[in-house]
């Protein structure tokens, strides 16, 4: 039997675990990558520290993912365990951090897990074409490019689409594709930032005082969510770990309304009789100095409650320690979406089958972070891209 062509559109993480596991016995397969080299997003998302998965139990992870109807049959089909065993097997060791948190070994860049990656690519004949802008589809529903020598049409038996999400434009990563897929009947969900800052006024002589301070160990809660974790006050609001993993909650509260409200708690490691009891003590010196040497609040912490209560409610102990156990900010927007790590939105998953496939357009397949679906931070995004570019490779390869 002759082989079948793949025209892989984007060279991210979903495109790259794709081409990695298709049958070069059964596929011809390029990957059209509109930067002068793969992976851009991948490396960017790999400064600090390229967070591949996460080590949590595959039920809790699953939960982590919305809609998680959606991603639970892709993350059990390749699980993070299989993803760091394959990792393993190309020559990747990784180790799990003191958060649960998965990276490469301390030695291993992010650039030599890309090229690690890219040599499996070799090694299986994949094409890799750069510079290949997709330009939509001719009139003969040819794939459309635009490079550095002109325009070229393209045609292929099967077609993928990894042009991921609408974050961090500056990779490549635009959402410029959105009109060709709309032109063709297909309903794209309008993009909206994730795991993101969040927008507070603060006033500017709080700001001389906490610009770029960070709250530690503290807990943020907002609707029914509540989690742990660290924040930096910034101009614009407050960005970081626990408030990036709400933002799906505050989303939704701020489509409601023009404004919502998070709880921060700023001694989740005392019960609110706790910190009455320790600052019910004798005091030796300022209230301010009482605080830290007390329940060990950080000046920031202090500077936060002094900017949000009044000189009365800050003296008044039970007053006081109700805002130490759960202050009320209120939060007015969410970053632009080119400051987000990723976004929500882009193509409706009622456009394609449980295989990827879009309905209304046969052998022409969605995968990563162009489709709708959301996850946090800690290694939930790049885990549910590799596991749908595994799933997909492994549908076709029967398929055929």
């Amino acid at each position: 039997m002759p082989k079948q062509s793949i025209a892989i559109i984007g060279g991210g993480a979903s495109a790259l675990m794709l081409a990695a596991h298709l049958d070069e016995n059964k596929f011809d397969v390029t990957i059209y990558e509109r930067n002068a080299a793969l992976g851009r997003k991948f490396l960017v998302a790999g400064d600090g520290g390229l967070n591949i998965t996460h080590s949590e139990p595959l039920q809790k992870i699953i939960q982590r993912y919305k809609p998680a109807d959606f991603l639970k049959k892709i993350i059990t089909e390749f699980s993070n365990n299989d993803l760091i065993s394959w990792l393993k097997a190309i020559g990747i060791d990784t180790f799990i951090g003191t958060s649960g948190r998965v990276f490469p070994e301390k030695n291993s860049k992010p650039i030599e897990v890309l090229n690690a990656i890219v040599e499996v690519l070799k090694k299986k004949n994949v094409q890799i074409k750069t510079q290949y802008l997709w330009k939509g589809w001719t009139e003969n529903n040819e794939l459309q490019f635009e490079t550095n020598s002109g325009v070229e049409a393209i045609s292929a038996d099967k077609i993928v689409f990894a042009l991921g999400g609408k974050s961090w434009s500056v990779t490549g990563s635009d959402g410029s594709w959105i009109n060709y897929f709309e032109k063709k009947g297909i309903q794209v969900i309008p993009f909206q930032s994730s795991n993101c800052a969040v927008k507070i006024d603060w006033k500017k002589d709080f700001l001389k005082i906490a610009e770029g301070q960070s709250l530690k160990n503290i807990s943020i809660k907002c609707g029914d969510k509540e989690l742990k974790g660290e924040v930096v006050i910034t101009k614009f609001g407050l960005e970081g770990g626990a408030v990036y993993a709400l933002t799906s909650t505050i989303r939704k509260l701020l489509s409601e309304n023009a404004e919502t409200t998070i709880c921060v708690d700023f001694k989740p490691i005392f019960s609110h009789q706790e910190v009455l009891e320790k600052l019910n003590q004798p005091k030796r010196n300022s209230l301010s100095n009482h605080l830290e040497t007390k329940i060990g609040l950080s000046k920031t912490a202090t500077a936060i409650l002094k900017f949000y209560l009044s000189k009365e409610e800050f003296t008044n102990m039970n007053t006081l320690v109700k805002a130490i156990k759960s202050l009320p900010i209120k939060v007015v927007g969410l970053a632009p979406i080119d400051e987000a790590i990723s976004t929500v939105g882009g193509i409706s998953l009622n456009e394609i089958n449980t295989d990827f496939e879009l309905k209304k357009l046969p052998q022409h397949f969605c995968i990563g972070e162009m489709l709708d679906w959301d996850a946090p931070t800690g290694g939930y995004l790049l885990q549910a891209n590799f596991s749908m570019g595994y799933c997909l490779a492994k549908h076709l390869n029967k398929q055929l």
